[in-house]
């Protein structure tokens, strides 16, 4: 008698279980979405029906593909190129609307006031929670929460005080000097010479990274990179897909290459840091490299909470995959647009020169103060971040209801802070915001945005990019230095295709022709 009650008993359980899960599907794929559509909609909030499972990301793909496919004129509108669906969206419905990201809502928000809210409010308005095959790439400082986030950005900080990026300068001047020394010798022996500045930008930023984060050049950290370049491709891939939950412990063709990667650039990674943490604790001086910076207030952290405070090795390796990949590919993207738009723009490349004439002269060696005076190279570099912002979108999410000035946002939404359509918003910015004017930006930004939160290429509040200052230090130290020697106009062969991958790129890259000064 007693089997068959095992048996009975065990059949239940698995019909719970079953039941169970099978509620938990279809409140993911339909009940939940269609709850929040309602709620969404009951405050006015406009956008598509949910449609089963995949919501709008098929036509975001397929519209995202057909806008990739042919270059846009030189002075064309280019956000529908790089902001496609959400673009589409936002002219169809209104600023107040919603896309589908799968069965996941994401909400536009473009007024200043909402804006200044959220990224105020940094516990409540969180990074949303992103595919973990994703993660793989990089976490670290600028996707951490809670406090974790308080302890990692506490250890960070003092590696960019002021005074620590005075001694970064030199490395970065060696790094840009390499670089127009062997531009100079290719004009020498022609007159003149085209090269595609994109990939020449791409090696100068990572070379300044390296020698800055790790005291080493990029040849010694071309591996990291080119493995990091291609867990970019895969992550791409990765977003362009609904998320299923478990999905990334199938043993699939993708999965294996992208954990694999991982395990090569940890590995990498770890050795360095091993290296270096073996040095100091024998009585080295630690080297004023960002990772040397670092270990230093980690080791200092560790001891003033006896051990119970600080960063792993694990957590080391995380903050220095974000050095890797953020602090060259940020700057890297400023630089290539610039040259595009000055090269458009050639009176204000001209005037650009002037002024860095002025202050350092033909042969003169930039340094802080100098790069500090350079008002109209700043006004240049804040416009171009304006018009073609690395990072094009940031997302917020919240876990339990919350208020935003008028409105109640339900759990479980998406927000999203449409950096490119903010900048380019004529309503914020005048009639004239789709075009390049460096002017506005002449009696700085808090005038320029009427004192608004209407310019944030590096975000804003307690969670701004903490590597800003040393980027456009870099941004000035390099275009200071072209400037210097170079005149620079966009070859017959240039195709202008911003597209979006992580960051701004340049589709088929950035011909020019150089001339010397």
């Amino acid at each position: 008698m007693e089997l068959p009650a095992i048996s009975i008993g065990i059949g239940s359980v698995l019909l719970a279980l079953a039941v169970t899960w099978a509620w938990r599907v279809l409140n993911w794929v339909w009940l939940k979405p269609k709850r929040l559509e309602r709620l969404l909609r009951e405050q006015g909030f406009k956008g598509n029906p949910y449609r089963f499972l995949f919501g709008d990301l098929k036509d975001t793909v397929k519209m995202l593909k057909e806008s990739r496919l042919r270059p846009i004129g030189l002075s064309d509108d280019p956000v529908p190129r790089i902001f496609p669906y959400v673009s589409h969206s936002v002219n169809t419905f209104g600023k107040d609307s919603f896309i589908w990201l799968g069965p996941t809502p994401r909400l536009n928000i473009m007024n200043p006031d909402y804006l200044k809210e959220i990224f105020s409010k940094i516990h409540d308005f969180q990074k949303p929670p992103s595919n973990p095959l994703v993660r793989l790439l990089a976490t670290g400082l600028a996707s951490y929460e809670g406090e974790k986030w308080v302890t990692h950005r506490k250890i960070i900080n003092p590696a960019f005080h002021s005074e620590k990026l005075k001694l970064m300068i030199p490395a970065c001047y060696s790094s840009c000097n390499e670089v127009v020394t062997r531009w100079d010798k290719l004009i020498s022996t022609e007159g003149s010479v085209e090269l595609d500045a994109w990939p020449e930008l791409q090696n100068l930023t990572r070379d300044v990274i390296s020698r800055i984060a790790f005291g080493s050049s990029y040849e010694e950290g071309k591996r990291i990179f080119e493995l990091q370049e291609e867990q970019v491709d895969l992550a791409i891939k990765f977003l362009q897909t609904v998320y299923i939950p478990g999905w990334r412990f199938v043993p699939t063709k993708m999965n294996r290459r992208m954990k694999l990667v991982t395990n090569e650039v940890h590995s990498l990674l770890r050795e360095i840091i091993n290296r270096r943490e073996k040095a100091i604790r024998a009585g080295e001086v630690a080297p004023g490299d960002l990772l040397g910076l670092l270990l230093e207030s980690n080791m200092e952290e560790i001891q003033e909470n006896n051990g119970n405070m600080g960063m792993s090795t694990e957590d080391v390796i995380e903050e220095c995959k974000l050095f890797y990949f953020a602090g060259q590919e940020t700057t890297s993207v400023l630089l290539v647009w610039t040259m595009i738009l000055l090269s458009i723009h050639p009176k204000w490349q001209t005037q650009a020169r002037e002024e860095v004439l002025q202050v350092f002269g033909r042969d003169g060696k930039p340094d802080l103060v100098g790069l500090n005076h350079l008002k109209i190279v700043t006004m240049i570099l804040y416009e171009v971040l304006r018009l073609y912002p690395p990072v094009i979108v940031l997302g917020r999410f919240i876990h339990k209801e919350m208020k935003l000035g008028e409105l109640t946002i339900p759990a479980g939404v998406q927000l999203a802070l449409p950096i490119v359509l903010i900048h380019h918003d004529k309503e914020l910015w005048g009639e004239d915001a789709k075009e390049f004017r460096p002017e506005r930006f002449s009696e700085g930004i808090s005038k320029a945005t009427k004192n608004q939160i209407s310019y944030f290429p590096f975000g804003w509040g307690p969670r701004i990019c903490i590597g800003m200052n040393f980027a456009l230090i870099e941004a000035k130290m390099a275009m200071a230095m072209i400037l210097q020697r170079f005149l620079f106009e966009l070859s017959p062969s240039y195709a202008h295709a911003p597209e979006t991958v992580i960051t701004l790129h340049p589709q088929h890259g950035a011909q020019v022709i150089l001339r010397k000064a």
